[in-house]
């Protein structure tokens, strides 16, 4: 294959093993690494203290216990501050039909007998975080010791270890994602009662990050993902909804209006509107009393 993804169908239709490329145990500490992508796939897993793994969609910050797993080619970097040291173990792979290891499981018949691994390929994530429960830890420590070695038997040893991996990494990320949609569930319920008891106060995605404890891009990822429109985009049109029925059912002179609603500039408030409906405030208002 040209391309090693985790994700290609030859890898269920031919005996394909996995390959290490490079693995280490490594401490950063005030460290920047500047974007990258490569063919393999990559696992890095942190061992203690905490850092963030910036792709060239999302920021993720990981702490102990915390694995993000990489297709290949997908540009990322890690970051480390000089307060918080971070100690991970890294393990760079792709998969070939060359390898001879005697009688151990193919990657396809891996899948075939594992349901939660083949739901999880279906996915196609570019990559994903998972938290672990130490007993991937446990495996990949196995498998760089296996590594080190390098004998025939050596080479069965890490074919089943990858097996134990994989199969693991699958059912961490299945119950992960059933454990996370519920709990999505709950975030934007709760967003959404902050908003709709707070539209008429100045908001930015901070302010609801901080509310709900969620970093502002997870909140903001989540939400456009549930909802089909950002945060903003959902306040805009509540405060717009408020404002109609405003104008509709009380004799607040149009120039409060804007204030009723949390938006401070009246202008800014009769572009909106506007936008939003087609006509100004007192158009709106004029046509309602005819």
């Amino acid at each position: 294959m040209n391309e090693y993804s985790l994700y290609k169908s030859e890898l269920l239709h031919d005996k394909y093993y996995p390959k290490v490329i490079s693995y280490y145990f490594k401490q950063w500490k005030g460290f920047e690494m500047p974007y990258h992508s490569h063919n393999e796939i990559e696992i890095m897993y942190v061992i203690e203290g905490k850092c963030v793994v910036e792709t060239a969609t999302e920021t993720v910050p990981m702490k102990k216990g915390d694995l993000i797993l990489l297709d290949s080619n997908i540009a990322h970097r890690l970051v480390v501050d000089n307060e918080n040291p971070c100690r991970m173990l890294n393990l760079e792979f792709f998969f070939t039909n060359k390898e001879n290891v005697g009688f151990s499981p193919s990657f396809k018949e891996i899948v075939r007998t594992n349901g939660m691994l083949s739901q999880f390929l279906s996915k196609a994530y570019p990559y994903i975080v998972l938290k672990d429960s130490s007993d991937i830890y446990h495996i990949l420590k196995s498998l760089v010791l296996e590594l080190d070695e390098r004998s025939l038997e050596n080479k069965l040893m890490i074919q089943l270890l990858f097996s134990q991996l994989f199969i693991k990494i699958g059912r961490l990320a299945i119950e992960y994602e059933n454990q996370n949609s519920y709990q999505v569930n709950l975030y934007i319920k709760q967003i959404l009662s902050f908003l709709h008891q707070n539209y008429d106060c100045e908001i930015q995605v901070k302010d609801i990050a901080n509310v709900v404890n969620l970093h502002p891009v997870y909140l903001h990822r989540i939400f456009k993902a549930e909802m089909g429109y950002t945060v903003m985009e959902y306040l805009t049109s509540l405060r717009i909804k408020k404002a109609k029925m405003l104008l509709a059912h009380t004799e607040i002179p149009i120039i409060e209006i804007s204030e009723y609603v949390g938006i401070n500039s009246r202008q800014y408030f009769s572009t909106l509107f506007k936008k939003h409906t087609g006509k100004t405030p007192g158009d709106h208002r004029n046509t309602l009393n005819k």
